[in-house]
């Protein structure tokens, strides 16, 4: 056990809150002690299919049976055909392998039908600003890098797989879920009820979480997120996001998310994808912190890259 979820473990201990063992839970009516439907454990949200719908699927909700084999074959080879793209830091062996979503879907986003995200003007001019700026101006300071460059945060909340490192270690009480995020060990504490949200005017990495069950699904709304948040996909401080987790089996919790925010999006928008349990996965420290030796290379490097007038 890392030390994260240890100190985690610990404190929840602390409240007197012990849980049926797992032995005790079978089927799809998993409980805790005090009654609540049971999400603890180590879960995947790793998945090979891609956040967006590709363009050369427009218009197409599924892959064909050969498509995803072909299309899963590649994402868990090495790519020396793609010279530049990769210095070769991070190969296949890295590399969470996931599946294709069972029903092939092209996308995870489910809704709008395009599976792709509905940024209005301002959210295609702002992404666009952003990422030109970044073209331009790589390395002026660092804070021109991404919050992951930095080991501030990575995943996000709610959080969008990436290539490793795509778990969720589920702690509950009745006054309080954790969730432990395995990229950049961030510790979501989310509280159960009517408790006091933070003040419109305070945000954060992450945002401001709050959490109720609805029958036997517990839902998420996070607010708050701060003028500096950098999910995995465009937001601002108006983001709003509401989170589903439902158990659904032994091994599966049924997740979704809906991300609303008329600043930046025509319309809300919606992703569906299962979350699979991982027995016996152990979740070891992320050891990433603010000011690396990559991110003193970043910046040393931009300095010489300046100093020779390129």
């Amino acid at each position: 056990m890392s030390r994260p979820i240890a100190d985690v473990a610990l404190a929840l201990l602390a409240l007197g809150c012990g849980v049926l063992p797992a032995s005790a839970q079978s089927g799809f009516d998993a409980r805790t002690s005090w009654g609540d439907p049971d999400l603890q454990g180590v879960w995947s949200y790793a998945t090979l299919t891609p956040f967006e719908r590709p363009e050369e699927f427009e218009g197409r909700a599924r892959y064909t049976p050969e498509e995803a084999a072909a299309y899963t074959e590649l994402r868990k080879t090495d790519r020396p055909d793609r010279p530049g793209v990769d210095p070769g830091g991070y190969n296949a062996l890295w590399w969470d392998g996931g599946w294709i979503l069972p029903d092939n879907r092209t996308s995870q986003i489910v809704d709008p039908p395009s599976g792709r995200l509905p940024l209005n003007e301002t959210g295609r001019a702002r992404l666009k600003g952003l990422r030109q700026h970044r073209r331009e101006h790589p390395a002026d300071s660092f804070t021109d890098r991404t919050n992951w460059d930095r080991c501030l945060t990575y995943h996000g909340v709610p959080p969008v797989g990436t290539n490793y490192n795509n778990s969720y270690h589920i702690l509950q009480t009745p006054d309080v879920v954790a969730i432990q995020v395995e990229n950049i060990h961030d510790v979501r504490m989310i509280p159960l009820g009517d408790k006091p949200r933070l003040d419109a005017s305070i945000g954060q990495w992450n945002g401001d979480s709050r959490a109720y069950w609805d029958g036997d699904t517990l839902v998420v709304e996070t607010r708050n997120y701060s003028d500096k948040t950098e999910l995995r996909f465009l937001s601002t401080p108006n983001t709003r996001a509401v989170e589903r987790f439902t158990r659904i089996g032994p091994d599966t919790i049924d997740y979704t998310f809906t991300i609303e925010d008329n600043e930046i999006y025509t319309q809300p928008w919606t992703v569906d994808r299962p979350m699979a349990r991982l027995d016996d996965y152990i979740i070891y420290e992320y050891a990433c912190h603010e000011g690396n030796y990559a991110l003193t290379n970043i910046m040393a490097g931009e300095r010489v890259r300046e100093a020779g007038g390129r």
